[in-house]
């Protein structure tokens, strides 16, 4: 059994077509059927049902598949280690982070990492708390940001490496644009501005109104910070954002107050997948985040 034909067999596989597969892989047809042929009679087996032009796994093909790719993935990681031990400078590193941290907090962090170690490349994705979670999970990063920080996960580990306050944001010439703070209850009879169903900022800010003794009226939905601070500015509503997401300078800035009742805080957490030993130069960036973290403050964005 050679490893060619096992990469044949996964590519054919995920395309459910042999000549696509041929083509991705850049091969004669024949030589992919060819390959594909030998291995089910190393096998002694059928991997594939063929449907006219296409063919789909069979129920020894499927169990076949879940086990090719586990080897295929150890073998990946084990070429990537043995890579990192010879030049650990030259890695690559996949983040994950949602969008209102990709505004300053992460280009401010790689920045500083790449002085370092500027062989280092890095793979970003952006998405949502479950996205991003998943994505860790399923191995598609190496490390995540995520806003909460997750609860108890034996399959997740990480840390809290950021609590960061939620500002009440208004319109310039809202008449409480000028307090130096205010309680959020005093906000109730506003039309608010919000992030769409499954972005995580919504429900603390959802969670606090009712805390605060009323349900918010929502008159707009958007989905990322500069909607949400733009609309505001606008004048079509009142919003609560992290004091990161109102750090970057930008075309329609609205005012920003404090709340002092009740305190809104969301935490950032850092988290990777547990009982498993990362990349040498994942953990080397990881460790450097705790510090770069630790180092400045509450407010490392500045």
């Amino acid at each position: 059994m050679e490893l060619r034909q096992l990469h044949y067999f996964v590519k054919v596989a995920r395309m459910q077509h042999v000549t696509r597969a041929a083509e991705e892989l850049h091969v004669a047809q024949s030589a992919v059927s060819r390959q594909i042929h030998q291995l089910e009679q190393e096998l002694e087996v059928e991997l594939f049902d063929h449907r006219g032009r296409n063919v789909q796994l069979t129920p020894a093909g499927q169990l076949f598949l879940s086990r090719v790719e586990e080897i295929l993935e150890d073998l990946e990681r084990a070429v990537a280690e043995v890579r990192e031990f010879s030049d650990p400078e030259k890695g690559v590193i996949r983040l994950g982070f949602p969008h209102s941290l990709g505004i300053l907090l992460v280009p401010r962090a790689v920045a500083a990492f790449r002085k370092k170690h500027p062989g280092v490349r890095f793979v970003f994705r952006q998405g949502m708390y479950p996205t991003l979670v998943r994505d860790v999970l399923e191995k598609e990063v190496d490390l995540a940001f995520v806003s909460p920080f997750p609860g108890s996960d034996d399959k997740l580990t990480g840390e809290v490496v950021l609590t960061e306050e939620l500002l009440a944001i208004l319109p310039e010439h809202h008449p409480l644009a000028r307090e130096e703070s205010i309680e959020l209850g005093q906000l109730k009879d506003e039309e608010f501005v919000l992030f769409s169903p499954g972005y995580s900022l919504r429900p603390i800010v959802v969670n606090a109104c009712l805390s605060a003794g009323f349900e918010p009226k929502i008159a707009f939905e958007g989905d990322e910070v500069e909607t949400i601070r733009g609309l505001v500015a606008a004048g079509m509503g009142v919003s609560l954002l992290p004091e990161l997401a109102l750090a970057a300078p930008g075309p329609m800035v609205p005012a920003a107050v404090r709340i002092r009742k009740p305190r809104v805080t969301r935490t950032i957490g850092l988290i990777r997948r547990a009982g498993e030993k990362p990349p040498v130069v994942v953990l080397k960036f990881y460790n450097f985040l705790l510090s770069f973290f630790a180092q400045n403050g509450s407010k490392p964005w500045r």
